[in-house]
């Protein structure tokens, strides 16, 4: 009697493709202005101080803090200093006109806001009346505040952001080493499949797949090539396979991963290479693979494979599960694990099952979550209603009121 394998748990999964993730060497440098989305190579070091001197926080006086600190003070503006600008050392007894920005001057050591200052013309020139009294060091950026000289910016491994790009260029990175865009190629089994703008036959469906997973792929930064719908026959599986595995990293599919007469991927990923994890305990998406199709029929080298299963929502969440964080490992990323969040169910979820299920909910106005109502893997509307995922352990219920672990789609989708 053949005994089926247990399946997988997935934190097991996860783990596993963990370590097969084998990160990218080749290095690329790009103009910063165009690393948005890549993933930095090596750590950024810092040669300058930013700010690089002592700059006003605000519009106002440069001043001495010791001859306000009388209360109401009278001082000549001795001079006009714009963002941009270097003053001169400031006499004593005056005033310094300042910008947001701008030099602090010599000898002065604290910044008066415009608000609490009123300009005077006089005959002998313009004065100032400072009716506060400020501290030393008041509303002064001071040089290096923010980076010093000498300091890593970015540490290896970060998927740089519109944030990280604008830190680089505060310190003069023109350009930045990025890890290579990774190579992907997808292709879709299913003598059902017909593409938008087609005639539907009877029993075909649109391939909602392929225009998932192409976006889900280049939300992540790969490159992608498109090997389009494959018959279901095992050769066709088998040359498409070798096809892509030429010139890519990955090759990732839709469909055809299960035990049926007509699921010709596993038989023909075991035939170009090897099948290394199979099916998973996880509702939706359980048949999923992930494997190995050697490259150019050389075992040496090789194409990693993941095999997803063809329901739409099954597809989706396998690919945000599993594919995401291995794809981002490839590139090199350290962190790719999203962020959970605690949130209140506000809805019951009375029958338990024996797998790990991750529900599609969304927030509500009342600070809780809300569940759509029907969670089979072909409903692709809940993905559009929902904001993310309740990830809920294997044989738990949830009643009204608990707290639930909830994955953002934000999380997931950058």
């Amino acid at each position: 009697m053949l005994v089926k394998p247990p399946l997988l748990s997935v934190a097991e999964a996860t783990k596993f493709l963990a370590k097969s993730a084998v990160p990218l060497t080749d290095i690329e440098i790009v103009p910063t202005l165009e690393a948005n989305g890549r993933v930095l190579a090596a750590p950024q070091v810092s040669q300058i101080n930013v700010p690089g001197m002592d700059n006003s926080q605000m519009d106002g006086y440069a001043v001495r803090a010791a001859e306000c600190a009388g209360g109401e003070t009278r001082l000549r503006v001795s001079q006009r200093i714009p963002a941009g600008h270097v003053g001169t050392a400031l006499e004593p007894g005056t005033a310094a006109r300042i910008f947001t920005g701008a030099m602090v001057p010599e000898g002065a050591d604290a910044i008066v806001m415009q608000e609490a200052c009123e300009l005077t013309k006089d005959a002998d020139g313009d004065h100032v009346i400072v009716r506060h009294v400020p501290q030393a060091g008041e509303w002064i950026r001071t040089i290096g505040e923010d980076i010093r000289s000498a300091s890593t910016i970015l540490p290896s491994g970060v998927r740089l952001r519109p944030q990280e790009l604008g830190l680089a260029a505060s310190v003069g990175l023109a350009t930045l080493p990025v890890v290579r865009k990774l190579r992907a190629a997808v292709f879709f089994t299913g003598d059902e499949l017909t593409m938008p703008g087609e005639a539907l036959k009877p029993g075909a469906i649109y391939n909602s797949n392929r225009f998932l997973l192409r976006g889900l792929l280049e939300n992540l930064g790969c490159e992608v090539k498109d090997f389009g719908i494959v018959p279901d026959q095992l050769q066709a599986t088998r040359d498409t396979l070798r096809a892509a595995a030429a010139s890519h990293d990955l090759i990732i599919t839709s469909g055809g991963v299960s035990v049926g007469e007509e699921d010709h991927v596993k038989p023909a990923v075991e035939a170009e290479g090897r099948l290394n994890m199979w099916q998973i305990a996880m509702k939706p998406g359980k048949p999923l693979a992930f494997g190995e199709i050697n490259r150019n029929g050389d075992a040496s080298g090789k194409a990693f494979f993941i095999g997803l299963p063809g329901n739409p929502v099954s597809t989706f969440v396998t690919f945000l599960i599993f594919v995401r964080p291995f794809l981002l490992r490839l590139q090199g990323v350290e962190n790719v694990v999203p962020r959970v969040l605690a949130m209140r169910a506000d809805f019951n979820w009375p029958k338990a099952d024996r797998r790990q299920e991750f529900l599609r909910a969304r927030f509500n106005d009342q600070g809780g979550l809300d569940l759509f109502p029907h969670q089979g893997s072909g409903v692709l509307t809940s993905t559009v209603w929902g904001d993310g995922l309740i990830d809920n352990a294997p044989g738990k219920t949830i009643a009204e009121g608990d707290l639930v672990r909830f994955i953002p789609f934000d999380h997931l989708l950058n």
